[in-house]
């Protein structure tokens, strides 16, 4: 049996950075229902605004309905009677690790039993989480067999599109960026591959198979993670030898298959994250992955390489580093986003609170309560009445700092580390 959808209406269930741009955009064109539990995010939603910022209040006030209908446009519920209707589920929650870098698939569990209970004769299920290998088959399809007592693949179909939303970016927007399409039969590849194209400017790529889907971007973000590692041990070993590792870059950047990549911190809900997923499945199939881990181990340890050269310059300045006060520039984990997830800032704020030292942080973008609530740590929107600061960390590159007057926040005598060489070189005592 194939999937006999005439006509697509579409439950997006998870409603953040990924969820929320892509159920306003098939609203363009099909009725949808968005889904979450949170109930405050629920509200918020309706009320035309979205905090994550990824979709304008008029855009999104464009696309919103009142009740779910069979009319296009987005509705947003927490109901789980509200997605009943649906015919097309697309599943867009977070995929994290746990404490000790292990993939944590509750987040997966919980929405396929979600789907599970309202799941029908002739349905599809396409989930666009990041997941290593297998995980669409092997781990969510069985639970959606047992909540529904369907069969797969003869009752209800499956498929994966990876989601390649860059959260802050723009320009390049969800139907602007390529989507990779996949089906649980090569029928319903083609059904998922035409749903997607439909709405997506830029094309679609249809991969052979659910799995060849998740390897591609699984991989994309570990590749990028590698090579940002890459361009970080530079950075040690440059500052060793007193060179500046972005005049290095530019220089080795004008061949024209050089690479662009930049030294920094890597957090952020993807990067910082899925090649440990890649890295378990390797890991159960007997092999022990080196470059990746390697990679993993290097970027994770940037946090603490930062904080030890603001205090090793604060020690060559005979700045007293304990009692110091320090002003952090930033927490969210990119520039011009509110998004604190997995921000590595966040290690470069623990391995100072070692030294005793006074540590205000400003952020313009970043939810005061969700940093307090996910780190234990107390950030300002208002940079407020901060003077005298001993030393200065340019974290987070976000517009509003590119124009303060550092000097005016400063001692005479103080530190100001860049760490994403955004500042002028003669203004900045180092940079990452």
């Amino acid at each position: 049996m194939e999937s006999t959808i005439t006509q697509h209406k579409i439950a997006v269930i998870g409603l953040g950075y990924v969820g929320l741009p892509l159920a306003r955009l098939f609203a363009t064109k099909y009725p949808v229902i968005g889904f979450d539990i949170n109930q405050a995010r629920i509200k918020e939603l309706r009320s035309g605004t979205d905090s994550t910022l990824e979709v304008s209040d008029e855009v999104l006030q464009g696309v919103l309905v009142d009740r779910p209908s069979d009319s296009n446009g987005l509705y947003c519920s927490s109901n789980l009677e509200d997605i009943r209707a649906c015919n097309v589920y697309i599943i867009t929650v977070p995929t994290p690790i746990d404490k000790n870098n292990r993939p944590d698939l509750m987040p997966l569990y919980k929405s396929s039993e979600t789907v599970g209970r309202v799941l029908k004769k002739g349905d599809i299920v396409i989930y666009e989480s990041t997941v290593y290998p297998g995980v669409t088959e092997e781990e969510c399809i069985p639970v959606l067999e047992r909540v529904s007592g369907l069969k797969f693949n003869k009752d209800f179909f499956a498929g994966y599109s990876p989601e390649r939303i860059n959260p802050g970016d723009k320009e390049h927007t969800v139907e602007k960026i390529l989507k990779v399409t996949s089906g649980s039969t090569p029928q319903i590849g083609k059904v998922v591959d035409a749903l997607y194209r439909s709405v997506i400017v830029a094309g679609t790529h249809l991969a052979p198979s659910i799995k060849v889907a998740e390897a591609a971007k699984v991989i994309e973000n570990s590749q990028r993670d590698i090579n940002i590692a890459f361009v970080n041990e530079l950075a040690k070993i440059f500052n060793r030898l007193g060179i500046d590792t972005r005049d290095v870059l530019e220089a080795a950047g004008t061949k024209w298959n050089f690479l662009p990549f930049k030294p920094g911190l890597v957090g952020g809900h993807c990067i910082g994250v899925d090649p440990y997923y890649l890295a378990q499945k390797a890991q159960e199939h007997g092999y022990h992955p080196e470059i990746i881990l390697a990679g993993r181990r290097l970027n994770d340890g940037m946090g603490e390489y930062v904080a030890h050269e603001v205090v090793k310059l604060m020690v060559k300045k005979d700045i007293a580093v304990k009692n110091a006060n320090v002003l952090v520039l930033g927490i969210t984990f990119k520039e011009n986003c509110p998004d604190v997830r997995n921000t590595k800032v966040v290690d470069v704020l623990n391995a100072l609170k070692d030294y005793d030292m006074n540590i205000t942080i400003h952020d313009p973008w970043a939810d005061p309560a969700e940093v307090r609530h996910e780190y234990g740590w107390n950030s300002s929107k208002e940079l407020g009445d901060v003077q005298d600061c001993d030393a200065i960390i340019l974290a987070v590159s976000h517009d509003e700092f590119k124009t303060l007057d550092l000097t005016k926040l400063c001692k005479k005598n103080k530190v100001i580390y860049d760490v994403k060489g955004v500042l002028d070189p003669v203004l900045a005592d180092a940079r990452l």
